[in-house]
């Protein structure tokens, strides 16, 4: 049913449990994992001109450290692994990524950075991937 799973990862403390999830799938169905971290552009641009370069630096490696999380836990789980960096806008970037690549299932946490004042309601770019993706979207409850 799923050949590419998707884990869209922002760096935060649930990507282990959306993995985890991703990770099973894909391996009931040996599906291919991919991991998709986004750099907000948002971010950097919103920074003071003399931040601009430190803040983007800071996604840079953050995104590096979460997509390494996701090859470690992938291979430990025996699949095959894909993992891409890309900037721009979250939620338009995992759209065009699930298209691109031919995802099959998206897997995301309920919330990410924005943290606990976000549990009652679908994180922004979670909202938006649900709303807008043309397959299916797997949402993992984050605590």
């Amino acid at each position: 049913m799923y050949d590419s799973v998707l884990v869209a990862t922002d760096g935060s403390s649930g990507t282990n449990e959306t993995l985890a999830h991703a990770a099973a799938i894909a391996r009931d169905n040996e599906a291919t994992l991919h991991g998709l971290y986004v750099v907000d552009k948002r971010l950097y641009l919103a920074a003071d001109k003399d931040d601009q370069d430190d803040v983007r630096q800071s996604l840079e490696e953050e995104g590096d450290i979460a997509l390494d999380d996701i090859v470690v836990g992938g291979e430990e789980s025996g699949l095959d692994v894909v993992t891409r960096k890309e900037e721009g806008i979250p939620h338009k970037t995992i759209i065009d990524y699930v298209e691109e690549a031919d995802i099959d299932l998206v897997v995301m946490g309920t919330h990410g950075r924005t943290g606990r004042d976000r549990v009652a309601n679908l994180g922004s770019v979670t909202e938006r991937v649900v709303q807008n993706a043309p397959v299916p979207v797997l949402v993992v409850h984050i605590e």
